[in-house]
């Protein structure tokens, strides 16, 4: 983690006014929150630095309120959750910024906890404007980061407030800057990449920017389909983007010049309908018939997904390879995972995984404590996996 600055890098923060800029757009019904993991992932940095006499002031945004206060996306349910979480009270205020937060900073004592108010209740968030980064900077003497998930976005609490206090990566941060330094930055080599999903369209900077990075490139799910069609096979009934055939043919012609192996599908789970327990049948993919879906990959390919996992040192992984959330097309999802995840608690392989849909597919195949990291970060994750730079991250790094 040399490459960034981190809270090993902060030295004393007794007595310090520590800007902490967290993730709590969390899910909500009626008031509560109904999934409280974002804010478990940062309670370790909070500990630290409320055991460290820190005054810790809490940043964050929650829903679209575009840049007006909007009573139903205020914090200060999230507050009360995050108080739960933490074990011990954590003041709110109804304001970022101005009179409201600063009464509210100057009345915290050492190692107590406040959040402002929605930052996205400002236009200025949103536009990074200079004035409302100096407004949010008035209130700290330290920035913290532990928003990867949002760190994709240049906004003033993510990215302006960096370059105006000392700022470091809290310890989530660090950990996902770390797993992704081995994931695709730095990795041990051979890197095999696994990216699923339903449509290529979704990810053409991504397949373009993974071919010039690893050593084999897996391409599965509904996605795959348009690779078979482009490779002049039917697909049948199934997803597929015909009009993306000459993009599809130029990512594989990347490939081969980069050396990186494309794996397809040689066999897939056929149905005629999308549905629970739809009657299926394994065929290879030049005899798909033209009624049928392919909803999953077979066993053939499940064992070259298996063969190209035990060859590398390296995995990443976004997007599953079959329709995982019915089964039992979700079989060929949940082998490759098993399969990777025992690589990994063997000690032979590093597995870096994310995306909305993939974590559900892990969880899914029980696998998730497995893997060496797995991303909650959505948008951000794909956006490093495609090559793309990442202001909130960005802003964090060492100088030369």
């Amino acid at each position: 983690m040399t490459q960034f600055r981190t809270l090993d890098d902060a030295g004393d923060l007794k007595g310090k006014r520590v800007l902490v800029r967290v993730d709590f757009n969390v899910p909500m019904d009626q008031g509560r929150v109904t999934d409280a993991t974002r804010i478990k992932r940062v309670l370790p940095t909070l500990n630290e630095l409320v055991e460290a006499g820190a005054k810790v002031i809490l940043l964050a945004h929650f829903g679209r309120p575009k840049g007006k206060p909007v009573a139903a996306e205020s914090l200060r349910p999230i507050a009360e959750a995050t108080a739960r979480e933490l074990g011990r009270p954590v003041a709110f205020a109804e304001d970022c910024i101005g009179e409201t937060a600063a009464s509210a900073v100057a009345a915290l004592k050492d190692g107590d906890v406040l959040m402002l108010e929605n930052t996205r209740f400002h236009a200025g968030e949103e536009k990074n404007d200079k004035a409302f980064v100096e407004a949010l900077a008035a209130n700290g003497d330290v920035y913290v980061n532990e928003a990867f998930s949002a760190a994709h976005r240049a906004h003033a609490s993510t990215e302006g407030l960096a370059h105006v206090l000392p700022a470091y990566a809290g310890r989530l941060m660090q950990a996902e800057l770390d797993a992704l330094t081995k994931g695709l930055e730095a990795p041990a080599r051979p890197v095999v990449a696994i990216v699923g999903g339903s449509k290529v369209s979704t990810k053409i900077d991504l397949l373009k920017n993974l071919v010039a990075k690893v050593d084999a490139l897996v391409i599965g799910g509904g996605m795959a389909n348009t690779f078979l069609h482009a490779a002049g096979l039917s697909v049948g009934k199934s997803l597929c983007e015909r009009d993306l055939a000459s993009t599809a043919q130029a990512i594989i012609e990347a490939a081969r010049e980069k050396n990186c192996a494309i794996i397809l599908p040689v066999d897939g789970v056929v149905a005629e309908e999308f549905k629970a327990g739809a009657p299926h049948h394994t065929y290879g993919v030049d005899a798909i018939p033209d009624n049928g879906m392919i909803l999953d990959i077979g066993g053939l390919s499940v064992d070259r997904i298996s063969a190209a996992i035990d060859d590398a040192k390296t995995l990443v992984w976004n997007g599953p390879v079959g329709a995982f959330e019915i089964a039992p097309f979700d079989q060929g999802t949940v082998a490759a995972a098993r399969h990777a995840a025992a690589r990994t608690k063997a000690g032979q392989l590093v597995s870096v995984a994310g995306g909305g849909d993939t974590v559900a597919a892990l969880n899914h195949a029980g696998v998730s404590a497995d893997f060496t990291y797995i991303s909650t970060a959505g948008g951000a994750f794909l956006e490093w996996l495609e090559g793309k730079p990442l202001p909130g991250v960005d802003a964090l790094r060492r100088q030369a």
